[in-house]
């Protein structure tokens, strides 16, 4: 308690104004694993997010409330956004794509595919067997869309992706494979402009490009056992696949398709495993590149390299085949820069995408058209192109791009660059590094990484690079990254973690009621909270500022009205009910405190411990967040003595301006400030407010005749002055010690810790003696393996007198030569009595408290957070 418990207490005014934290409709006592299902439309943003292991029934697509489906996805998705499907179970549905893009602005849905998923590659379709007839995904009359890294399986005998009568439609990076039959993409019904890239065919029937279809681009793809159809589409380019078909035709090119351009491929259609092909038994099935009559016009193959071992034609150009690789160019006047020879390809068995690398001395290698239209800017392996320095360059345009679906590489050297703060600019940005180093030049950016964000639910596919983020709550900043340089087929080593820490800035309001449970503000009754009972205090935002991004708020919190003694403690919604107090109070008496509590979403819980009830009420003082002022602790100074010489004491119902203009800097926002009332003559409420504002229905500080009381006060500054009202029918004296101040060029920020217990005498040490001392060092955040996590500048901190032998004051002052003559706690004998503190560390990380009593006590620091330097 902080007053004399034979004294009469004064009562908190009451207000149901306005404020600036409208709290929600809450609830005595509520669950901490309520949740309420959001409103069921698109979040705004250029990303959605599907998840059906993390959705929320309704959600709305954002990072917090994914959609539990594609389609759910599909239906409100528009121009310009991409909808990123997370790994999970497998989405065992039919997704209709019927919404467009724009030109420039397609709608993306992309599978974000990486490394610790089980077969690493989100999987959707129904599967349910021969009964059912559909695809997995189906792009219908519409323009402008991407499909991006799914493996899609079709139902029955659809096809795993149908394009039908579509423009502008991208299918990047797909995989469909024989024991999903049918495994087969097909783009039909007039489609236009249709991209089949980087995608793994397994199996099936490959990719059939029916009549009607214009211009579609098949690049950068794999097929094994399954190859391209194209019937009676025009100017379809086949360009930069390998395609390895096992004694059947690889590319077939039938009816009237004028205009096929084949170029940069790589076809092996001989039997047996690749690095020991043999003939096979009906050649004349393992035709590599079949062009039918009708569609020789205009059609060009060049640049190719067939494997000649299956004993098929290399080519059967209209009604004639080629087994010769001259006679087809004399006959023809195609293939000049064709090669038929063994591509040297070896198959790496990925489990989901398995892909056929070439051999360094490959005949493939630096020898392909870098001209040819339709060439794919990176590989399968989302890698560019390479310039082997051993191989002479006979490609065409660059001279180094090879043929089939992936590139060589050379060897490569990644360099990282931990996570850390960002000097300047917003505290809770960071930034992180990861570089790579190749031996041979390449036409682009080699690798990627999977980066996970502690404070987000997923990760994400970015290219290898420096990145930087905003975390949207202080504290433990970390970051986990995987390399690869295979599209994740495999990793390039184990994954690593970094982190640091960010703070927040202070935003100081003028003092605004925001739970009163006299007056059902904040909760929904008038009733006191019950013995061992808690409430739910609801700040969805504060200033405009959402709770997810309000890392602590700042809160005036007086006990009233109490049946029994006992101690509130304030705490976030979600988490552990600390073994920490905030007010202590007896039967019958008011008693306020400052409080620092973090925020975990959007809640606060206030639990009464005591046997009896207790009325509550909570005034807010400001938050912590990303935008805001900076702090600077410095050693206590008083600034205000009523007692002192000249000075005189505050009469009834009379405010008074402290200009604190020659001990704060210019662009000051708020101060610290520790207010204690001392040797009032009535009952009475102190209220400090920014100075030029109406005294606002909220209290700093309750007291009743006679008594010494004080509290921490952070209050705006306007013009370098604050206002202090005395709403009291009698006199009395204050003092006013400064601790520190906010903005005018300081540049600390808070990093929420605890609330938790950091020291307490009771457990060992012993009480402090008459005019002894202690001292503890500390404690911070330190998420870091090396130990460099930013250390606290300043200690926020409740400080807790209890079992005093005689009457004094405790003091907490930074580790140093000089101890201040301000005070924190002021007791008398046989109380138990608090006070919130703001004060700067020391040397060795140490603050100090001393007893200035001549008797003994026990002390308790419950710790609420601390201060950090800003990046420097």
């Amino acid at each position: 308690m902080r007053t004399s418990v034979l004294a009469r207490f004064a009562l908190v005014p009451l207000t149901v104004g306005a404020g600036l934290a409208v709290p929600a409709a809450p609830a005595s006592a509520a669950s901490p694993d309520a949740t309420v299902a959001p409103v069921p439309a698109a979040a705004v943003g250029a990303e959605l997010h599907v998840s059906n292991t993390r959705c929320v029934t309704g959600g709305d697509g954002s990072l917090a409330a994914p959609f539990c489906t594609i389609s759910a996805a599909a239906a409100v998705a528009g121009p310009g956004q991409t909808v990123l499907v997370h790994p999970g179970v497998e989405y065992r549905e039919s997704v209709v794509i019927s919404r467009s893009g724009t030109e420039g602005a397609p709608i993306t849905f992309r599978a974000v595919n990486g490394p610790g998923e089980s077969a690493t590659v989100v999987k959707v379709g129904k599967r349910r067997g021969p009964g059912g007839n559909e695809s997995a995904f189906t792009v219908r009359g519409v323009h402008d869309v991407v499909l991006d890294g799914f493996r899609a399986a079709g139902e029955g005998t659809a096809e795993a992706v149908l394009v039908d009568g579509s423009s502008r439609i991208t299918l990047d990076r797909l995989v469909v494979a024989e024991y999903e039959a049918p495994a087969r993409v097909r783009i039909t019904g007039e489609s236009a402009e249709v991209t089949v890239s980087r995608g793994s065919f397994v199996g099936g029937s490959g990719l059939v490009v029916d009549p009607g279809v214009r211009t579609a681009l098949i690049t950068a793809n794999t097929f094994t056992v399954s190859g391209i159809t194209v019937r009676d589409a025009p100017g379809t380019k086949i360009v930069g696949n390998t395609l390895t078909t096992n004694c059947t035709f690889a590319v077939d090119v039938t009816g009237t398709s004028p205009g096929v351009s084949i170029r940069n491929n790589i076809v092996e259609t001989a039997g047996g495993p690749l690095d020991d092909a043999q003939p096979c038994r009906w050649p004349a099935l393992a035709t590599a590149i079949a062009v039918s009559a009708g569609s020789v016009p205009q059609t060009v193959a060049d640049h190719n390299l067939i494997e000649p071992a299956s004993g098929g034609p290399l080519y059967r150009w209209g009604a004639t085949e080629y087994t010769s690789l001259p006679e087809f160019v004399a006959a023809t006047g195609n293939g000049t820069h064709d090669i038929a020879a063994n591509p040297r390809l070896s198959t790496v068995p990925m489990y989901d995408r398995p892909y056929y690398e070439i051999a360094p001395n490959s005949p493939a290698v630096d020898s392909a058209d870098a001209t040819a239209e339709g060439v794919s800017r990176t590989d399968l392996l989302d890698n560019p192109h390479s310039d082997a320095p051993a191989v002479p360059n006979t490609g065409t345009g660059s001279g180094y791009h090879d043929r089939g679906a992936v590139e060589v590489q050379g060897p490569t050297t990644v360099t990282e660059v931990p996570v850390r703060r960002k000097p300047g600019g917003n505290p809770m940005d960071v930034s992180v590094g990861l570089s790579v180093t190749t031996a041979w030049p390449t036409d682009g950016p080699l690798g990627k990484v999977s980066r996970s964000w502690s404070d987000e639910p997923f990760r994400r596919i970015v290219p290898l690079g420096s990145e930087e983020h905003r975390f949207r709550r202080a504290g433990g900043a970390c970051e986990t990254h995987q390399v690869t340089f295979t599209d994740f087929r495999w990793a390039y080593g184990a994954p690593k973690t970094s982190c640091t820490v960010v703070g927040a800035a202070y935003t100081a309001l003028t003092p605004q009621r925001v739970l009163d449970t006299r007056a059902a503000l904040g909760v929904p009754g008038t009733v006191p909270i019950p013995a061992d009972t808690e409430v739910v205090l609801a700040l969805p935002q504060i200033n405009g500022t959402p709770a997810a991004d309000i890392s602590a708020v700042v809160l005036n919190v007086t006990a009233t009205a109490p049946t029994s003694a006992g101690f509130l403690r304030v705490y976030p919604d979600g988490t552990t009910l600390p073994d920490a107090s905030n007010v202590n109070f007896v039967p019958g008496e008011t008693v306020p405190n400052l409080v620092t509590v973090p925020m975990s979403n959007g809640n606060l819980r206030i639990r009464n411990t005591a046997s009896g009830t207790v009325h509550v009420v909570a005034d807010l003082q400001g938050y912590y967040a990303a935008t805001g002022s900076g702090f600077r602790s410095v050693a206590p100074s008083r600034v205000l003595d009523t007692r002192s010489a000249g000075g005189s004491a505050f009469a009834p119902n009379t405010g008074r301006t402290v200009n604190l203009s020659g001990q704060i800097p210019s662009g000051v926002t708020a101060v610290v400030l520790n207010v204690t009332v001392t040797e009032p003559t009535t009952s009475g409420v102190l209220t400090v407010h920014p100075y030029g504002t109406a005294v606002p229905m909220a209290s700093n500080l309750n007291f009743v005749a006679g008594q010494t009381i004080p509290n921490l006060v952070m209050v705006p500054v306007v013009d370098g002055k604050v206002s202090i009202q005395n709403v009291s029918s009698g006199r009395t004296d204050v003092v006013a010690d400064l601790s520190g101040w906010f903005g005018g060029g300081a540049t600390d920020v808070f990093v929420p810790y605890g609330p938790t217990r950091i020291y307490d005498t009771r457990d060992g040490e012993g009480a402090l003696w008459p005019n002894g001392w202690g001292a503890l060092t500390v404690p911070y955040l330190d998420p870091r393996s090396d130990k460099t996590a930013p250390q606290p500048t300043a200690l926020v901190a409740n400080l807790t007198v209890t079992a005093p032998t005689k009457a004094g004051v405790l003091t907490i002052h930074p580790n140093g030569p000089d101890r201040p003559t301000a005070s924190n706690v002021n007791y008398v004998a046989g109380e138990t009595a608090s006070n919130h503190a703001i004060v700067g560390v020391g040397e060795y990380g140490l603050v100090v408290l001393f007893n200035n009593s001549s008797g003994h006590t026990h002390v308790i620091i419950d710790q609420a957070g601390y201060f950090v330097a800003a990046a420097s």
